[in-house]
């Protein structure tokens, strides 16, 4: 399996890490109405490309499952994990979020033509424990019996996420082009819930504009283009486990911008969280080394 679509897949975990500084720095925008900002930005933004490509917009004609997938995907794991945050503290609700990356790993087993081997657990296991010690150091866990619906929505919303993640190999025929009516559908949805259930708010400085529209055309928008290519086309393994590198590149984002502040648990958690991501990745060094050797004996 080519490592150039894993590559690219990667780079959706790290503008993900971005997620947590740009969403803090866009103000008091309420979840719905930002969900609904950010995912028609990031559609425009795949729809732009079409001007370039006439027929890309047929990509839009896919079955019925495929847009319940993509649907499913995007609004519901967003809408699911806005739930836990209002229902439980968000520290604690993340960290349950985060057990999505174990999930695509282990989910991926189910998969035609994948196998499960050791590391990769273990990869995934490391970098769930780096996890538990970067958010165990930043709160006191308390599982309240009130907060436990909300910390089932956060466990939802990690299934949901490893669901969709792992489904979309199944359907790796259908072009990333059809992620752009994906984006625009749950915009959709995120604006009909907002209507529903929140009070407008906007941006209220230049700066917070900047960050709504930053996380458009990233976190929210080019990272779930390059997020589909890794699915359907790299490591879907290594990805899972190397996702785990989001929650530490985050906070290492939010300590530079004067957010949070850096600690020993930290860096604990940053040697875990990637030590798990390269021990997941192992088959890629060795068969890049053994194909490096093999190239001059074949050229004799």
């Amino acid at each position: 399996m080519s490592a150039r679509p894993t590559l690219i897949g990667f780079t959706a975990i790290l503008m993900w890490s971005l997620l947590a500084l740009f969403t803090v720095a866009s103000g008091s925008v309420p979840p719905f109405q930002l969900a609904a900002m950010t995912f028609a930005i990031g559609g425009l933004l795949g729809a732009a490309s079409w001007l370039f490509r006439k027929r890309a917009i047929a990509s839009l004609r896919q079955p019925p499952e495929v847009w319940a997938l993509g649907i499913f995907g995007l609004f519901g794991y967003h809408a699911l994990y806005f739930f836990a945050l209002r229902l439980a503290p968000p520290a604690e609700s993340g960290l349950i979020n985060y057990l999505w990356p174990l999930l695509i790993v282990l989910f991926s087993a189910v998969l035609p033509g994948e196998r499960l081997r050791a590391h990769h657990v273990v990869g995934a296991v490391l970098g769930l424990i780096g996890t538990v010690v970067l958010v165990a150091s930043r709160a006191q866990l308390g599982f309240a019996p009130e907060f436990v619906p909300g910390y089932a929505a956060a466990f939802v919303a990690a299934f949901v996420w490893a669901v969709y993640s792992v489904l979309s190999r199944r359907f790796a025929s259908v072009p990333t082009d059809a992620v752009v009516g994906f984006c625009l559908v749950t915009s959709l949805l995120g604006l009909a819930f907002h209507l529903a259930f929140e009070e407008t708010v906007w941006p209220q400085s230049v700066g917070q504009w900047i960050a709504v529209v930053a996380l458009g055309l990233g976190p929210v928008g080019a990272a779930f283009y390059v997020w589909d290519i890794g699915m359907k086309r790299g490591d879907i393994r290594v990805l899972g486990a190397a996702s785990y590198a989001a929650p530490v590149l985050s906070t290492l984002f939010l300590v530079l911008a004067g957010y949070a502040q850096a600690t020993l648990s930290l860096g604990l958690a940053a040697v875990l969280i990637a030590g798990g991501g390269l021990f997941a990745a192992k088959d890629m060094f060795i068969k890049r080394r053994t194909t490096s050797r093999a190239t001059p004996a074949q050229s004799r």
